[in-house]
């Protein structure tokens, strides 16, 4: 899902200038670091907003064709607008919309015996990992670029197999995905953060999304495995 961010314009407001000298610069990489915590914590802040108003509100669910139209629709017009001002509208739009269709999940799992405790493990648990793995990459700059492929192949074939799971009712298939999208996930985080601190990703917007996603997927897998395996549904 990644474009290519060559030939940017040194007046984009969302991207550093690529340079030799630049390339791997402490100083610019802890420019980008420094947007892209900032700009990762509103929109996960902006998110959680939204999710909780769809579970006080018990907004519906948006359904299966809804939510991937409007996730694959969004995230287009990220890459698309990366280079513009209307860049950021366009993340919050995404995770804005991500939030919302987190809520119904939020509402199901919280119905469950033991929900509220569930769904705080689950966070937990997101947040200790997306920590844990920041950390390891920020002090040994560990290149992870290798895994990039196999990340990518691997998701979209658990996203192949988690639409097939709910189309033919396969619980059991649905929570080996989950545990899948998961490691798959954790990965993806120590990718994303790699080629921040190596100089391989220098446009903010970008790898925000990039992390935002890996969060929101580790969080929805962390709590299907947590949680709905647990339940008869």
């Amino acid at each position: 899902m990644r474009l290519n961010t060559a030939n940017i314009s040194s007046h984009d407001p969302t991207h550093l200038p690529v340079t030799e000298s630049a390339l791997g610069h402490p100083a610019e990489v802890k420019r980008v670091l420094r947007n892209t915590y900032a700009l990762l914590a509103m929109t996960l802040l902006f998110s959680a907003a939204l999710a909780s108003a769809a579970v006080s509100y018990q907004w519906r669910a948006p359904g299966i064709l809804l939510t991937l139209v409007g996730y694959f629709g969004l995230l287009f017009a990220v890459h698309k607008l990366q280079n513009s001002a209307w860049a950021l509208p366009a993340v919050f739009a995404l995770t804005g919309f991500m939030g919302y269709t987190l809520g119904p999940l939020l509402t199901h799992s919280l119905a469950l015996p033991g929900g509220a405790q569930t769904v705080a493990m689950a966070l937990g648990a997101t947040g200790a990992t997306f920590i844990g793995l920041s950390a390891f990459v920020l002090l040994t700059r560990r290149d992870f670029s290798f895994i990039g492929g196999f990340l990518f192949c691997g998701m979209v074939i658990a996203v192949l197999a988690g639409i097939a799971a709910m189309l033919l009712d396969i619980p059991a298939l649905g929570l080996a995905v989950s545990g899948v999208v998961a490691l798959l996930s954790a990965g993806l985080i120590l990718f994303e953060t790699s080629r921040i601190v190596n100089g391989g990703e220098t446009n903010y917007v970008l790898a925000t999304v990039g992390l935002y996603v890996s969060v929101f997927n580790l969080f929805t897998s962390l709590l299907s495995l947590l949680g709905l395996g647990g339940s008869n549904e």
